[in-house]
């Protein structure tokens, strides 16, 4: 005998560390199946494009601190760029190095953060979390050498950056490369053949590679559905295209692939600091440029792979020393746009889980 049930539509969250009371799902449920997803955000009002019209382009690099927290020296390095191309400027090639190597700290460190909260969502209530902020905080003491923050950094500046790495931080970052793989291996030992991990994540929440595409999604959900698709690789940016590493693609894009693929991109970051280490000429590290740039009147779009996904500042120059238009393009929020698809069929512990795995920040999101 079938039971007849009437579908209920439900307001879910916020329940993700980052969503911090300003998402939540307005999910249709069968019982627990689900049948239908609204994602529901835009009250966060943070209005950093329209804030960026009232700003130096010197200035503006403090709000894009605050865009993705998590990733703060990936939103600086985009906005650079963006500027850089806008008024025809060429930083000097130590800066550029430099800012390769902040970026992918910066990835380590985010794909840290998303891999813990995923575990976290999974019921793995804090050991792996505090595991993995464990190595965020070596990362973090980088950064402060680097530029005397741990959270918000403004590190990178139009023409290079803040300054340059100090004595102390080489022997530091020798010291981080050679005992972060260790640990990395340590993640895997507790985690990949975990059969609670594995009965949860695999073959759940499965986003197909067309769908993906369709989407607009980019990043570690986009590859994780066997798209060969990096940035540093198609439209490489600073000295990328010196360096040797691999971009690590999933097969059947489910929660589990998506885990994999971060912890496989933290080994190729690892891989990439070090070249940088290595290769790093002497030199200056800024550019000498006005303190009030104007670039000429005109328009530049500038991307990055940040450890979300596709990061891309649109600016428009009237020839003022402020940008008449800025847009920007956030991955955490153009990749909330599977979530649809993924969660269709699945019940209410999936989507819990799967929403994790998706790894948004709503400073992004909601700009």
């Amino acid at each position: 005998m079938t039971l007849r049930t009437e579908p209920v539509t439900i307001n879910l969250g916020p329940q993700h560390p980052s969503t911090h009371g300003v998402f939540r799902m307005r999910i249709t449920f069968d019982g627990e199946v689900i049948l239908d997803v609204e994602p529901v955000f835009g009250y966060l009002h943070r209005g950093s494009e329209k804030l960026a019209e009232e700003r130096t382009y010197a200035q503006v690099v403090t709000l894009t601190d605050r865009l993705d927290y998590v990733s703060s020296m990936s939103n600086n390095l985009a906005y650079v760029l963006a500027v850089e191309k806008l008024a025809g400027i060429q930083p000097p090639e130590r800066a550029m190095y430099l800012r390769v190597i902040a970026a992918e700290l910066q990835r380590i460190s985010s794909h840290l953060v998303a891999t813990g909260f995923f575990l976290n969502d999974l019921g793995a209530l804090a050991t792996p979390l505090m595991y993995c902020f464990r190595e965020r905080e070596k990362i973090l003491d980088l950064f402060e050498m680097l530029c005397g923050a741990r959270i918000t950094l403004s590190y990178m500046r139009v023409g290079g950056v803040f300054q340059d790495a100090p004595t102390e931080f080489w022997p530091a970052i020798r010291d981080f490369l050679s005992f972060m793989p260790e640990y990395v291996d340590e993640y895997e030992k507790m985690l990949t053949g975990n059969e609670i991990l594995l009965s949860r994540t695999k073959d759940v929440g499965i986003l197909a590679g067309e769908t993906a595409i369709n989407c607009s999604a980019s990043g570690p959900v986009l590859r994780s559905a066997g798209v060969n698709w990096d940035l540093r690789k198609a439209d490489p940016y600073d000295v990328y295209d010196r360096l040797e590493f691999d971009v690590p693609v999933g097969t059947v894009g489910d929660n589990y692939d998506r885990y994999l693929l971060r912890i496989a991109e933290i080994r190729q970051s690892l891989r990439i600091i070090e070249q940088c280490v290595d290769q790093i000429p002497e030199g200056p590290v800024r550019e000498r440029i006005p303190n009030l740039v104007r670039p000429p009147v005109g328009d530049a779009y500038a991307h990055v792979e940040s450890p979300k996904g596709e990061l891309g500042f649109y600016l428009v120059s009237d020839g003022s020393i402020a940008p008449y238009r800025c847009k920007i393009r956030s991955p955490s929020l153009i990749n909330l746009t599977v979530l649809r698809d993924i969660l269709i069929g699945w019940k209410l512990a999936d989507m819990i889980v799967t929403f994790g795995s998706i790894d948004i920040n709503m400073g992004e999101v909601d700009r």
